[in-house]
Formats: structure tokens, C-alpha cells, sequence
């Protein structure tokens, strides 16, 4: 009995120690975490190709919408909603870098 209290003691005190390890024990000497690399490539992969639709699409609609946005003079605004910040996503962003 008093072996089972033991094992059960130490599987408690390195379950313990096991997960309250801080987060900053997992990053590299770069100072960047593990997840870093993943986040690279679903950027790559997914996010880019995603804001490249954005950027085509918002040309496509921003052309749609000069009839209305001229006589109100609102083509800046819609210009930079529709086209510059998806292109800004798409272009410019270094990768993995969240906005």
C-alpha cells in the first residue's frame, strides 16, 4: 500500500512539473517559437492564395462599383478598401507575420 501512495505521488509531482513548464522554455536561440515554421507555411500555402483572390476579386468589384463611387467621390475609400489593403495582405506582408 504504501509503495502504490509512493507511484502515485511521483506520477502526480512529473505530471505537475510536465505541464507548468513556461512557454518560453520551447523557443529557439532566434527567439522564435516551435509553431513559428507552421505558421509559415499555412501562410504560404493557404492565406496568400486567399488574398490573391481577395486582390482580383476587389479589382473586379471596385471596377462594378465607379458608377457609384464617382458621383459621391468616394473612389479612394473604396479603392483602398477593396483593392490596396487585400494587396497590402497579399504583396508587401513579410511571411508569417499576422495583421
Amino acid at each position: 500500500m504504501h509503495s502504490l501512495k509512493a507511484l502515485i505521488t511521483s506520477l502526480s509531482l512529473a505530471i505537475f512539473l510536465s505541464v507548468s513548464v513556461p512557454g518560453t522554455a520551447l523557443a529557439n536561440e532566434t527567439g522564435t517559437e516551435i509553431g513559428d515554421d507552421v505558421g509559415i507555411i499555412l501562410d504560404l500555402i493557404v492565406l496568400r492564395p486567399v488574398g490573391l483572390v481577395a486582390t482580383v476579386g476587389g479589382s473586379i468589384v471596385f471596377v462594378c462599383s465607379l458608377p457609384i463611387s464617382l458621383p459621391t467621390g468616394s473612389v479612394r475609400k473604396t479603392f483602398n478598401a477593396l483593392v490596396a489593403k487585400p494587396a497590402v495582405y497579399t504583396f508587401w506582408r513579410t511571411l508569417g507575420e499576422e495583421q
